[in-house]
Parts: C-alpha cells; structure tokens; sequence
C-alpha cells in the first residue's frame, strides 16, 4: 500500500474544505438553551451580533435568526442542498409552499434547480431543559444541464436509511448511514431526480461512520476519477495506511484502492464524500452557482422580479406548531410522515 494513500489532513472548524463535485460543507453543533414560549432561547441575546451570529457563545449561536436560531429566507440557484440532521430539529418553509419538520437522523435532500428561496429554522421545542443540535449541511453542485431543473425536496426519513453494518474479527461493530452512494449489497435511497448523484456512474457517496472502539473495517475503493474526503468529527484517533489520524480533522484519501481503517480507544465518528468532478467552470456568487458571470447576474436579475415564486408563508423565520411531529408538504399536497 502506498505511503501517498493519505493527502490533505487539516484541523476542522465550522465550514470544511471540500473538492468538487461538492461545493461546501458546515458542521453546526449548537447545545442551545431550554426554549421559550416563541421556540427560540429562553436565555439573553445580549452580546451578540443578531442577523450574523456566527460566534459560539455559551456554547450556541443564532446564526442569521433574530429570535429563533436558523436561518430566515434566502434564495438559492443552480446546486443542491443536502441536509443531514443528527440531533434536534429543522423547520422548512419554502416559496412553492412546501415545509417540513425533520431531524434526529433524517436528511433533507433539495434541488434549487432553476431557483426557490427557502428558511431553515431550529425550533427549541424543550422548555425545561437543552435543545442540543447538531447537522452537516452539504452543498453538491449540478452540472450546466441541470442547472435549471425545476426545484424539487424529498426527506430520507431516518427509519429508511439504509445502514451497512461490518463486525470484525475481534467482533468490533462499524456502522454506516448509507445516504448516498452503494456499499457492498447496500444500496442508498434515491435522490432528487436532477441530481448528478442519480447517475450511478458519478459515484456520489455521503456517509456517516461510526466505529466502536478499536474497530477495524476496510473502506471499498471506487474508481478513478472518484475524489474522497473524509472528516473525522469526534473520537480520539484513526490509523489509516500506517498514517495517524488525530480527531478534529479532515482527509483526503484515495479513492481508487481499498483502505484499512483502524479506530483508537474511544467511539469514532466520520463523515465521508465522495464523487466524480463536475468537469465544468463553477462561478458562485453568495446563494447561486453557475458556470458563468453572466449566468450569475441573470440569477440575480430573475431573483429581484420574481423573488422564485415570492414568499407564501407569514414570516421569514417560519416555524411549525410546537406540537407538529416530523412530516413533508409536497407541492402536490401531499403530506408525508415518517
């Protein structure tokens, strides 16, 4: 095995690095505060910068939320969101008058597309005690034909997840949430249909790993000219390829060839993309990514007159009925729960 099996390891923050095809990954990790009445914190805002709190301050932030913790209206064109919610709640609005409430394991895959504005809220439905959050939020790009499919979401709900699970020889367990992306028999879930991920032959995987203690498990090879980053967000260490792993960090590893994995003393937990480049100019400007400047300015011209479809929903920062469980609206009007 090749001592180059291993490229690129670098200490994580909130946003990490990522390669083409996707665009952009955030780790938000949030112990918010028991809620209040409105479902934001029932704690003081004083001190932060409300509209734009991205600092951790006592251990949460409000991110662009003003009294509930999210992220109110904002449009997007051109790529997809995929959202994978670990812990706590994300409330969806968007300007097709779809919605949703998800979390503790399910994953919210969207397409812009041609363009949507859409809000993300974090509801503090516990009043008497914390509402700890924690999601990835990944952004995969589409390719110029695609651009401008019609903007579409489905929830992979956490019951259906696929999960591949492998017990080594000293009978230590690794699992993983197949999301996207095949594993042995294991097979993903469909994505959004304008996807590049429903193209078997671009080998999009997103999974999330975990790896009990001293667990050994060999990761797959896919085939050039798969790019594969893996983020290792909580543990103590890996050795993969003789090379060390501390925890907190991202990798980049070969995609091509079979990998030993091998967990230190504590519970591992990894998330891994993997896909074929989108062999295209990506030009992004803020919320649209496109493969031009002037696509980018029409993006912005067509947001301005027609806002993708307005905002059909009493506030920015929509949230649901505390009381409302986990479901989906669909722009038939069908109501789906898990």
């Amino acid at each position: 095995m090749k001592n180059d099996a291993i490229g690129k390891i670098k200490p994580l923050g909130f946003l990490w690095e990522v390669t083409n095809p996707f665009l952009f990954c955030a780790h938000h990790l949030d112990h918010f505060p028991p809620g209040n009445d409105g479902m934001g914190p029932a704690a003081s805002l004083e001190g932060r910068n409300i509209g734009q709190d991205f600092t951790l301050k006592d251990g949460w932030r409000m991110y662009h939320g003003e009294t509930i913790p999210g992220f109110p209206v904002h449009p997007h064109r051109g790529f997809e969101t995929v959202t994978i919610v670990m812990t706590g709640l994300v409330d969806h609005s968007d300007s097709h008058g779809q919605a949703g409430r998800y979390g503790g394991g399910d994953v919210q895959w969207m397409t812009a597309g041609s363009g949507l504005q859409h809000c993300e809220m974090f509801p503090l439905l516990n009043k008497d005690g914390g509402n700890p959050a924690e999601l990835f939020q990944v952004w995969l790009n589409l390719p110029k034909a695609n651009k401008f499919v019609q903007p579409h979401f489905k929830m992979l709900w956490r019951e259906d997840i696929p999960v591949y699970k492998h017990t080594d020889e000293n009978r230590k367990s690794t699992e993983i949430n197949v999301i996207a992306g095949q594993i042995g028999q294991v097979q993903a879930l469909d994505p959004a249909p304008g996807s590049w991920a429903a193209d078997p032959a671009n080998q999009v995987a997103i999974w999330t790993i975990k790896m009990e203690p001293g667990a050994q498990w060999t990761i797959p090879a896919a085939h050039a000219p798969a790019k594969r980053t893996m983020y290792f967000y909580r543990g103590e260490s890996l050795v993969i390829d003789g090379v060390k792993i501390p925890s907190n960090h991202s990798f980049e590893v070969k995609a091509d060839m079979d990998l030993a994995i091998g967990n230190g003393d504590a519970v591992s937990y990894l998330l891994l993309l993997q896909g074929n480049p989108i062999n295209e100019p990506v030009v992004q400007y803020g919320p649209f990514v496109m493969n031009t400047e002037g696509e980018i300015r029409q993006a912005i011209s067509d947001y301005r007159a027609t806002g993708f479809g307005g905002w059909p929903w009493p506030r920015p920062d929509m949230v649901h009925p505390r009381t409302q469980g986990r479901f989906a609206q669909y722009l038939d009007g069908t109501v789906e729960t898990p």
